[in-house]
């Protein structure tokens, strides 16, 4: 009897782990619209807004319940693919190109101020990062081998484009992806890294490039996504993880995902990695994470290190609540959910 207790004491650890796994489910909400979401901000436990194609934005403010649908006038081509709110009646979205714009709202949606366009050839936005709602930062696909970088300080009324001596350098066939608004993340009050793929896939923090260890090489392959966890108590955040893999074959599950614990200087592998392709990952608490991809839904209890999949439906994005415990998630066919988690 002593030795049965033991090993139910033993194994209990791994039973409660399993059991907070199986509790999480995905809800759907909507599958109304023929579109592709890739842009998602959710405020708080009520507000939430998302982009996407044919120049489309919703808004919620029941928590994803219910959307009222807009189509941006004069940009019904647009595909909006990443989007900033700040609250239910201010928001920034990011069209990728050609020409690449950035348009904002004051009124909830009912009108738009163009305040940014780039016309430029080549010209491809893919992401937007904000640190509060004066201060934000917008990355996109190289020209000439320099990685765009543009600047907003007054909640993205205007931008103002680095200097080119102090634009990134890549790599020939070194780009990003506009995959689902998260390839760039603050990680401190001021600063903000972010990753690549193609030719080579590399985490870009200050002048600094380190190689991270995930699928490389081709058009289609490297890192899409990364999530940072701010610790209050330090300045700068340590825990990140990235997530790609090669989206032309997203039943690959190796060179998928990659962890660090000491601010990107040094990136593993984790030891059970998500099933397939990912296009985003999210910290929901320090140590449970979330991705999705075309591949399915996967989730993380330990920072990263092991995954298993909750859902095989087909996701772009997934963003937790910026106040509150919201996780809500979009993708192909106008496809929403929510994360159901304790």
């Amino acid at each position: 009897m002593r030795n049965k207790i033991l090993h139910i004491l033993t194994m209990l650890p791994a039973l409660l782990l399993s059991g907070s796994l199986y509790a999480q489910r995905i809800v759907m909400l909507d599958s109304s619209h023929i579109i592709s979401i890739r842009g998602l901000s959710i405020v708080d436990n009520n507000t939430a807004w998302l982009s996407g194609s044919n120049g489309t934005v919703a808004r919620s403010a029941d928590g994803g319940n219910n959307w009222e649908w807009m189509q941006v006038g004069g940009f019904e081509q647009t595909d909006f693919r990443d989007i900033e709110a700040f609250d239910k009646n201010t928001a920034v979205i990011m069209g990728i190109g050609e020409p690449a714009v950035i348009l904002k709202t004051h009124d909830g949606g009912a009108h738009w101020q163009t305040v940014f366009k780039d016309s430029r050839k080549g010209m491809f936005l893919d992401a937007m990062e904000f640190w509060n709602e004066q201060s934000g930062i917008v990355i996109g696909d190289p020209l000439e081998e320099k990685i765009f970088v543009a600047r907003s300080f007054d909640g993205g009324d205007s931008w103002q484009i680095l200097p080119e001596n102090g634009l990134p350098s890549a790599e020939k066939g070194e780009a990003m992806f506009a995959a689902s608004g998260t390839n760039i993340r603050s990680i401190s009050l001021s600063e903000a890294a972010f990753v690549t793929g193609g030719s080579v896939s590399r985490f870009f923090h200050r002048d600094k490039k380190t190689a991270l260890p995930l699928l490389q090489g081709k058009e289609t392959t490297g890192a899409n996504s990364l999530a940072v966890y701010h610790n209050k108590k330090r300045k700068s955040a340590q825990n990140m993880v990235v997530a790609g893999g090669d989206f032309s074959n997203d039943s690959i599950s190796q060179g998928n995902c990659a962890v660090s614990s000491d601010g990107g200087a040094t990136w593993a592998v984790p030891a059970i990695p998500p099933r397939g392709y990912k296009s985003c990952v999210e910290f929901i608490t320090a140590k449970r994470l979330i991705a999705c991809g075309t591949s399915g839904v996967d989730i993380s209890e330990d920072g990263g290190m092991h995954w298993r999949q909750i859902s095989r439906l087909s996701f772009h994005t997934c963003r937790k609540a910026k106040k509150g415990n919201l996780v809500l998630l979009a993708g192909k066919d106008g496809r929403i959910a929510k994360l159901d988690w304790d």
